[in-house]
């Protein structure tokens, strides 16, 4: 199984460490991609990491793992509770998906309780902030090396 893991970031991500830290941090989303990476390293992964304000480009990044990935991190952020579209793209994906989000969502607006993309997901981290990436990729290398084993 492939060992390259795509991690998708979904809209307003690209403003991390400036919309709202008092709920997001201080961590910017280069921190994140550079923690993703220095990770990705010592669990000896791959990173393909994207951001996109478009659900389209998250659909097509989830097309292209189908042929290149042996896992998804997602945070879909607000396209989690609206999108049907990823949802379906998320089930064309056999390999595991970890959904992300930096807040504890449960503890926010009610609107923010319901996930469509958790209908696909292997496991969401949800309120560990940024370290949640962290956590999904440790997660998908254990899937991973569990499969090949």
């Amino acid at each position: 199984m492939s060992r390259l893991v795509y991690v998708l970031n979904g809209p307003n991500l690209n403003l991390l460490g400036k919309r709202q830290p008092h709920i997001y941090g201080h961590e910017t989303l280069a921190d994140v991609e550079s923690d993703c990476r220095a990770l990705a390293k010592t669990l000896e992964l791959d990173i393909a990491f994207h951001q996109s304000n478009r659900e389209y480009e998250l659909i097509d990044w989830i097309h292209e793992a189908r042929e290149k990935a042996g896992g998804i991190v997602i945070n879909p952020a607000a396209f989690t509770h609206t999108s049907v579209a990823l949802l379906d793209a998320l089930n064309t994906f056999e390999p595991p998906v970890i959904e992300v989000h930096i807040s504890q969502v449960h503890k926010r607006e009610a609107f923010r309780h319901h996930s469509y993309v958790s209908l696909r997901s292997d496991g969401v981290m949800a309120g560990f902030g940024t370290q949640g990436y962290q956590l999904a990729l440790r997660r998908i290398a254990h899937l991973i090396d569990t499969k090949k084993a």
